[in-house]
């Protein structure tokens, strides 16, 4: 069964919630990406739930969790008070922190900035910030792959996406499997979250300088060129597990070459069967995962 509530911080924002699992069990704490939303880790949570606590916010920006107008608010900073202050109003910090696309990078910055809050973490899918700066800043590759993240920051982008029965969002799916599990029902809960709004997701990408240079805006390639990523502060401080499926066409393999330089303690699982969306086309390897991390405790 899972429950939902509205999470009310201490900073002002509001995150929408859902949860599953059995008290006094493990703790662990699901972070989505785009164009997605918490219940996407709905099937996880309820194969994990005889055996461990289960929490997925929406993350700022997301369904019916605060929206903040400014691009500024969608900093890293900003993201990671929420997730921190999350943490402490849910109970304290957590056994694992499972996070998937921009779920993982904010968990990236939190196992390397307050590792405190984490006993493992578990990365699906999400570049390591100093692999995908260098990727962005030197692989032609992975800038050809990651050129949509400077569509998804036009002023327009949301009328784009949002026109036609959000006809350009499915593709972000269909194009890597999404046709063999992406049925009715889940394209009806798509649809509901996305009339939300998509102005919160967008700005995520708006407020982050790693995306790839742009031919017809030359402050983004100067933007990147500036980004300065300090060892200490991208050096995961917790055992770190990645699982990632290798068919994922937006983020390449590269990703992962020289990961143990930024995580001492690292176990990476490679699924060549499986794309981005390996939380929809695996569910059971991604639960085998965290079972495995739990009990790596």
């Amino acid at each position: 069964m899972i429950q939902t509530y509205q999470a009310t911080l201490p900073h002002g924002i509001t995150l929408s919630c859902r949860a599953a699992g059995t008290a006094h069990a493990p703790r662990v704490l699901l972070l989505h990406g785009f164009p997605e939303a918490a219940f996407a880790w709905d099937g996880v949570m309820q194969a994990l739930a005889p055996h461990a606590r289960c929490l997925a916010p929406n993350l700022r920006g997301f369904e019916k969790s605060s929206s903040p107008a400014e691009v500024e608010a969608y900093r890293a900073r900003h993201l990671m008070q929420d997730i921190e202050a999350l943490i402490a109003h849910s109970g304290g910090p957590v056994d694992l922190l499972v996070a998937h696309d921009w779920g993982g990078a904010l968990a990236w910055n939190l196992a390397a900035m307050r590792p405190e809050l984490m006993k493992r973490l578990l990365i699906i899918n999400s570049p390591h910030p100093a692999t995908f700066l260098r990727e962005l800043r030197a692989n032609p590759a992975q800038q050809a792959a990651s050129a949509y993240m400077n569509f998804l920051c036009r002023p327009d982008a949301e009328a784009l996406l949002t026109e036609n029965d959000f006809a350009r969002l499915w593709p972000f799916f269909e194009r890597m499997g999404g046709k063999t599990w992406l049925n009715d029902d889940l394209r009806a809960r798509y649809r509901e979250v996305w009339s939300m709004g998509l102005t919160g997701g967008l700005n995520f990408y708006r407020a982050s300088p790693l995306r790839p240079p742009a031919p017809s805006d030359p402050r983004v390639a100067q933007a990147l060129q500036a980004v300065q990523l300090p060892e200490a502060l991208v050096t995961s401080r917790v055992p770190t597990a990645v699982l990632w499926g290798e068919g994922d066409h937006a983020l390449l393999r590269c990703l992962l070459d020289g990961l143990d330089r930024w995580v001492p303690d690292l176990r990476l699982t490679r699924v060549p069967q499986a794309s981005h969306w390996i939380v929809h086309e695996q569910p059971e390897r991604v639960v085998e995962e965290i079972r495995r991390n739990l009990a790596a405790g």
